[in-house]
């Protein structure tokens, strides 16, 4: 009886494996699968290429079956049959269309069921017809689609060729005359103000080097805000007096506005003079003790009688107060060999260091 046992236990569980198979496959085709099927006959009046017993019937693209059979149709070589297995649930009627559809760009074929007519024979599964062309593939689509593109170029090919003709008749002519076609393009720029500006060239000030100290430095903390000047002098361009211009400088420019330009190489200035007490580089003006305010009056070549490079500063110190402890006048002039950009920016160079030295060592006797 104990030798029985177990060949008891394995008979009985192989049986309930089966049992189990069996119930599974019974579930799967009639209620956890897509239930009961129906059959079809489908009639494709062309090629079908890639189609394969197994591939997916589609309804309203929802897969709702799979091709079960496919063959050439017996009576006639250009038709070919197959069969379809679709769920009995879906509403095929007389007026579902069959199609062939690709899933990606390179992908399976499927049946799609959207409409067509339904030719149905006693006894026999229904058979839908599909739609002429419904096999053609993608490549043979873009075939016909060339050749089709091919016959409208034939037809119109008289056309086409005076269309050419009159397009190459066009670029000669504009060949021989573009001298004559920039030339009023050109006009026109001038006339609207347009075209490509001439290239700059910038000059910059240099500060002076060498300036001390001499002896006492800035005992307290000062600033130096942007010097105020007339709207005039908030240029980049070379200033003329009494004229306004002068065709030599015409692509001249300083590195910044004359106001910037002077602010930058004061404080440069002080810097070189001591470095440990040179005035702020901050847009908090309070923080300093004193501040040295600069008006620029003048700051350009004069060319009246003797030609000589001019600067003309208003200075001011004030305390945190705004009270006025010191002003004056600081202003020099240096002869100008040649009226050029050169020899004029090294002018303005050696007037600015006058001005920057004697500017110093006011400042230091007052703050």
């Amino acid at each position: 009886m104990e030798t029985r046992a177990p060949y008891v236990l394995i008979g009985s569980f192989v049986l309930a494996a089966i049992l189990a198979v069996f119930g599974f496959v019974y579930w799967l085709n009639n209620t956890g699968g897509i239930g009961p099927r129906a059959n079809y006959h489908v009639q494709f009046q062309g090629p079908v290429p890639g189609l394969l017993v197994g591939a997916g019937v589609l309804f309203n693209g929802i897969r709702v079956g799979e091709v079960t059979q496919i063959g050439l149709a017996p009576d006639n070589p250009r038709l070919v049959n197959a069969t379809i297995s679709v769920a009995s649930t879906t509403p095929v009627r007389t007026d579902t269309k069959v199609g062939l559809d690709f899933q990606g760009l390179t992908g399976v074929p499927v049946v799609t069921l959207e409409g067509g007519v339904i030719v149905a024979k006693a006894g026999e599964p229904v058979t839908l017809i599909a739609e002429a062309g419904a096999g053609q593939s993608m490549t043979q689509a873009a075939r016909d689609a060339l050749r089709r593109v091919d016959t409208v170029l034939e037809d119109n090919s008289g056309p086409l060729k005076d269309t050419i003709a009159n397009l190459k008749t066009f670029s000669d002519g504009l060949a021989r005359n573009t001298g004559k076609i920039d030339g009023i393009l050109a006009g026109l720029e001038k006339m609207t103000g347009g075209g490509t500006p001439a290239q700059k060239i910038t000059y910059d000030l240099r500060t002076p080097q060498n300036l001390g100290p001499a002896g006492k430095t800035l005992t307290a903390s000062l600033a130096i805000p942007e010097p105020t000047a007339v709207a005039m002098l908030q240029t980049q361009r070379m200033l003329f007096a009494p004229s306004g211009d002068n065709p030599g400088f015409a692509e001249f420019l300083w590195a910044d506005s004359i106001p910037k330009l002077v602010q930058a190489r004061l404080i440069d200035s002080f810097e070189n003079y001591d470095i440990a007490h040179a005035p702020l580089r901050t847009a908090d003006l309070g923080q300093a003790d004193y501040q040295l305010l600069i008006d620029i009056r003048r700051f350009r070549i004069a060319t009246e009688g003797e030609a000589r490079v001019e600067i003309g500063l208003s200075a001011r110190i004030v305390d945190k107060n705004g009270k006025v402890i010191a002003s004056r006048l600081v202003e020099t002039s240096e002869k100008l060999d040649k009226v050029e950009p050169g020899a004029a920016v090294a002018a303005f160079d050696a007037a600015f260091a006058r001005i920057a030295k004697e500017l110093i060592g006011w400042t230091v006797q007052a703050v």
